[in-house]
């Protein structure tokens, strides 16, 4: 492997690395903390290595013309950012799409091709991508998206 791919990878298996050590028994992370920078970091890394490359972007930018369905009927990747509607949804119901996927939550006749992330992702690391999006969020979204937790 060249030195300019091989680099990259070990830098960010070592931070994944220095957080779960850091983080030691304490990934029983419950719930979204977009205010503690290591869960942040943590979720970043994660983030970029499971959902940016093939689906929702680095830039939690989702895939071009989010909103137009494909031949199948299901959606492209939406965005992440403020523009998607991530944060439209409480905390509970981000966790169990990330961990079912899509096609265990979607109402009959929906097509999601969101892929559940549960058999590859701790509980605890999901909640920490989750914290990563939010923490990308303006005050204002975040405040509004902590409303949908007290519906």
């Amino acid at each position: 492997m060249p030195l300019k791919i091989a680099a990259p990878i070990v830098i960010a298996i070592g931070v994944v690395i220095a957080v779960l050590l850091t983080y030691g028994n304490s990934m029983s992370v419950n719930g979204i903390n977009a205010t503690d920078p290591k869960l942040v970091a943590l979720g970043k890394e994660l983030y970029a290595s499971n959902c940016a490359t093939d689906c929702h972007g680095a830039n939690l930018q989702g895939q071009p013309n989010w909103k137009t369905p494909l031949d199948d009927g299901g959606l492209p990747a939406p965005p992440h950012d403020p523009s998607g509607h991530t944060w439209h949804h409480g905390d509970e119901l981000l966790f169990n799409y990330t961990q079912k996927g899509g096609a265990a939550l979607a109402p009959s006749g929906f097509v999601s091709h969101m892929p559940g992330f549960g058999d590859k992702l701790s509980d605890g690391e999901i909640w920490a991508v989750l914290s990563y999006i939010k923490s990308t969020w303006p005050e204002e979204i975040q405040r509004r998206q902590e409303q949908r937790n007290k519906n």
